[in-house]
């Protein structure tokens, strides 16, 4: 870490040396450190995230036995709600928590549902009698459910959170460094999934279990939940070296309130007597400004275009459904590696790191050198057209697999095979007289398909011999005839197959009949099959696909062994145990079901064609919905892209939902269709867009703000002009009387009226102006024993002085403040003062130029129709008729005087003062 170093730059930790003045934060390569905790967090729950979902649908189908359309929608419902969440985030962490405290929590919530999710795929959480399946199947659906919902709200919570974090962690002058972060960041969200797609496919190959051995989900699911537990442990590490920025606000609310008053204005308006206006979001003006209403627009004009997107993510996301399903009916044997059906989703990360280059670097300059307008809108139409194709290959190559699948019993019909045990031919015929075959010794025949009804009995022909058998079967199974030309006769059995369905997860299913005269037991790898009589058959056992296991048959207390041939994916075979000596056993296989024979390679070029749509239509949307939006308005538009996201996966399950298509390649067929249809829309929409400049717009506000602003500048100067012409009074002088007991002198009628009216004590005011109608000489209203009236502003005000009495001032203005009602305040020292006025009441307390004289108590107003309580400051907006400018004063409450006398005070630049205050 020698160069890594304490920056001068935001505050945080006290500098070393003599720059006590300065704080620093730690910084490494000119980089904030902190970010290397949040590159890590993130790299730690992408493959947290990733990993998880890359074995998903495979859960469903395999150990919660869902069938293929469940599995889908359940899978769909739970990354549609991934992308929802993101906005409840930015909600939190814009408007309550901020980001750091909205990550941390939700990252709890995150790592408590993929344990959860770990614990409800333990076999023997319910495998009470250890037989390899759970007995509870819905216990562990309830787990599986409330895990993915708190996985869905950690994810998509903290998904527009900590990229902004890290945003806020650089300076303004660290413009390139926060640039780089951005491209590390990104970087490590593709090493994180990709890692992850790799790695958690193949510990859910593994065999694990604590009484039963079983897919090893368990693992599958612990390892991210492990590493969501080490991100949220880094990223809290690192707390102390971050810079957490306040929550601002969302700036989505004030859209959404905008569009929502612009709205309901409309519709209260919507009466032919009000006028139109030019745009249906001007209805808003009246309470939002201008500058937002123009933005919220631009926006508006994007998330127009947003409508039709959403198709191309419910193609896009079956990647990890559909397709997955799709690779576990296709052979992944790639020679020395085997490939799991779920690894088949790292082609598209792989892809993509090639891809982006390449068309960034070649492809769009070679269409600008063939002068093409290749505008980001036509890309994005080309983007939908391709990823429809991708489609069309899906569709095709399932086409090619359903050809390799057995077909079995319909309701009503049965299958036989037959099986020649002996060292002659066998002829069969099925009685009455629907077929005939002939089999070869150490050969059989594929499964034939009889009505039940019709079949009644057998007839066999081996060497000289022939037998007859009559035969009931239940329907819609498969059965296997092994017939046999002993010294005594013809032996026929007929073996129950009970196998209805292929294989699944590219398994292999194994049996074994005893040819021998004697009773063997047989072995293979870790399965025995137990003892089997002569001409008897064994159950079917599941082996993995792709490997070979050794065969032991114990005959007579004599071993012998042999290596079995490698039986491929999703085959099911029966061996015919022929001859067990000690040099050697002799084994026949005959095929029941055929393996995978379609390799998992041909689903390649649908990949590179998603892909390559992936990269046209993702990166170029998300380029062109920044280029066409406000800075400000960024977020909005990163909602609406997520947003398109999880309608497109809600698209998936109504349509898959309401197609009912039994072929799975007709519904891919569907789901191209309409994403065509949808890409010629689009690119009408597109035709007629017209591209804007936000910069542009946004500067033009910017001047229309600025001569708003000269021209109310020049208004007020006018104004400060034409007041200027009236006589300014040096100085405002207020008395208060005391509000217990008003200050009984002449001129106070209006005091005796309005206490007459409101039945209540109250204050009264008395204002003149300075040097006004007074006679200092002859002061009127002088009480006994008083001091001599303060007739300079100037002088401070003192103890024992007063104001003159209200008849001598001829012309100055008089005010009674009554009728007012608040709350009662506590003066200094605990006592409770007087109940005042709720709401100020200007009334003339006589004449002169008082008359009209308004005062407004601040902290007295109403706010939600609730009244703020009285402030420990009064303050009094006085506006004469000759000064429309208002002059504020300022009083404390003070300690009342002994005898309820007055209050004398002065002004002092505009605030009441005095010496008891």
């Amino acid at each position: 870490m020698e160069n890594c170093q304490y920056d001068a730059c935001v505050p945080g930790r006290p500098a070393s040396g003599n720059d006590q003045g300065v704080v620093t934060k730690p910084s490494c390569f000119g980089y904030p450190l902190s970010i290397f905790f949040i590159v890590i967090n993130e790299f730690c729950e992408r493959f947290s995230y990733y990993g998880m979902r890359a074995v998903l649908v495979l859960y469903f189908k395999y150990f919660l036995q869902w069938d293929d359309n469940l599995s889908t929608a359940i899978y769909h419902t739970f990354v549609a709600l991934c992308y929802l969440t993101p906005i409840l985030g930015a909600l939190i962490a814009d408007s309550w928590l901020g980001k750091f405290k909205t990550i941390v929590s939700l990252s709890v919530v995150y790592t408590i549902g993929q344990a959860i999710m770990s614990v409800s795929s333990i076999n023997d959480l319910t495998d009470h009698n250890r037989d390899g399946s759970p007995d509870n199947v819905s216990v562990h659906i309830a787990l599986s459910m409330i895990g993915l919902i708190l996985i869905a709200l950690g994810t998509g919570g903290i998904k527009p959170c900590v990229s902004a974090f890290g945003g806020d962690q650089f300076e303004d002058h660290q413009e390139k460094q926060r640039t780089r972060f951005f491209s590390i960041f990104y970087l490590s969200i593709n090493a994180g999934s990709l890692l992850s797609t790799i790695i958690t496919p193949i510990l859910r190959a593994q065999e694990c279990g604590i009484h039963s051995k079983q897919r090893c989900y368990p693992l599958a699911f612990g390892v991210p939940a492990a590493l969501m537990a080490v991100a949220l442990v880094v990223f809290v590490i690192g707390s102390r070296m971050y810079k957490k920025v306040q929550p601002q606000g969302n700036i989505m609310i004030q859209v959404s309130k905008c569009i929502g008053f612009a709205i309901k204005n409309r519709f209260r308006h919507r009466s032919k007597e009000f006028p139109k206006r030019e745009h249906w979001l001007d209805w808003a003006s009246e309470k939002y400004d201008k500058r937002l209403i123009a933005q919220t627009k631009m926006v508006l004009k994007v998330l127009f275009l947003y409508i039709p997107l959403p198709m191309f993510w419910a193609l896009f996301d079956q990647q990890g459904s559909r397709w997955t399903l799709q690779a576990t009916t296709m052979d992944g044997n790639f020679g020395a590696i085997q490939i799991q059906p779920d690894q088949m989703q790292t082609v598209n990360p792989i892809l993509i790191v090639i891809m982006v280059p390449v068309v960034d670097a070649v492809v769009y300059p070679l269409i600008k050198k063939c002068k093409i307008n290749f505008t980001p809108l036509r890309k994005i139409t080309v983007g939908m057209f391709l990823a429809s194709m991708a489609f069309v290959a899906a569709a095709i190559l399932q086409a090619q697999i359903d050809k390799t699948l057995p077909v079995f019993p319909a309701a009503g019909q049965s299958q036989i095979k037959v099986i020649n045990l002996g060292t002659d031919d066998a002829t069969v015929q099925f009685e009455p007289q629907l077929q005939t075959v002939t089999v070869t010794p150490a050969e059989s025949t594929g499964y034939m398909t009889f009505e039940t009804s019709q079949l009644q009995s057998l007839s066999i022909i081996s060497g000289n011999k022939t037998a007859a058998k009559i035969i009931e079967l239940p329907g819609e199974n498969r059965h296997t005839l092994g017939v046999k030309n002993t010294a005594t006769g013809i032996v026929a059995e007929l073996l129950l197959d009970n196998v209805t369905s292929k294989p699944e997860e590219g398994n292999n299913l194994i049996r074994f009949i005893n040819n021998l005269p004697d009773t063997i037991n047989v072995t293979m790898g870790d399965t025995s099959f137990g003892t089997l009589m002569s001409l008897s058959a064994s159950n079917y056992s599941l082996f993995a696909g792709g490997r070979k296991d050794e065969i032991v048959v114990i005959r007579n207390s004599i071993p012998c062994s042999t290596t079995s041939q490698a039986f491929g994916f999703g085959s099911a075979y029966t061996i015919v145990i022929d001859e067990c000596t000690r040099d050697a056993l002799n084994v026949t296989y005959s095929e029941d079901i055929p393996p995978n024979t379609v390799h998992m390679a041909w689903q390649i070029p649908q990949y590179f064609i998603l892909t390559c749509a992936e990269v046209v239509f993702s990166v170029t949307g998300l380029e062109f919905s920044y280029s066409q939006a406000p800075s400000s308005m960024k977020a909005v538009l990163q909602a609406g892209w997520l947003l398109t996201v999880a309608v497109g996966n809600i698209i998936v399950l109504i349509v898959a939902g309401a197609s009912k298509l039994s072929e799975q390649w007709a519904e891919y067929v569907l789901f191209a269709a309409l994403l065509l249809a949808v890409c010629i829309i689009f690119a009408v929409m597109a035709y007629f867009y017209t591209y804007i400049d936000p910069n542009e717009i946004e500067a033009q506000l910017d001047e229309e703000d600025k001569k708003q602003a000269k021209k109310d500048q020049d208004i007020y100067e006018k104004q400060v002009e034409a007041d200027s012409k009236f006589e300014q009074p040096p100085s405002l002088t207020l008395g208060l009387a005391s509000p217990v007991q008003p200050h009984r002198q002449p001129g106070s009628r209006a005091s005796r009226r309005l206490r007459e009216r409101s039945g209540r004590s109250f204050a009264v005011g008395y204002l003149r102006r300075e040097g006004e109608g007074r006679n200092p000489a002859k002061p009127t209203g002088r009480s006994p024993g008083t001091g001599p009236a303060v007739s300079r502003p100037e002088e401070r005000c003192k103890p024992g002085a007063r104001e003159p009495a209200a008849p001598g001032m001829l012309g100055g203005l008089r005010l009674g403040l009554a009728g007012l009602r608040t709350p009662r305040y506590v003066r200094p020292g605990g006592a409770q003062g007087p109940s005042f006025p709720r709401r100020p009441s200007a009334e003339g307390g006589g004449g002169g130029s008082g008359a009209g004289q308004r005062v407004q108590v601040a902290g007295e107003e109403r706010r939600g129709g609730r009244v703020l309580p009285l402030p420990p400051t009064l303050r009094f907006v006085i506006v004469s008729p000759a000064a429309p400018r208002a002059t504020a004063l300022r009083a404390r409450p003070g300690r009342e005087a002994a005898g309820g006398r007055r209050r004398r005070c002065c002004i002092r630049d505009g605030a009441l003062k005095s010496p008891s205050l």
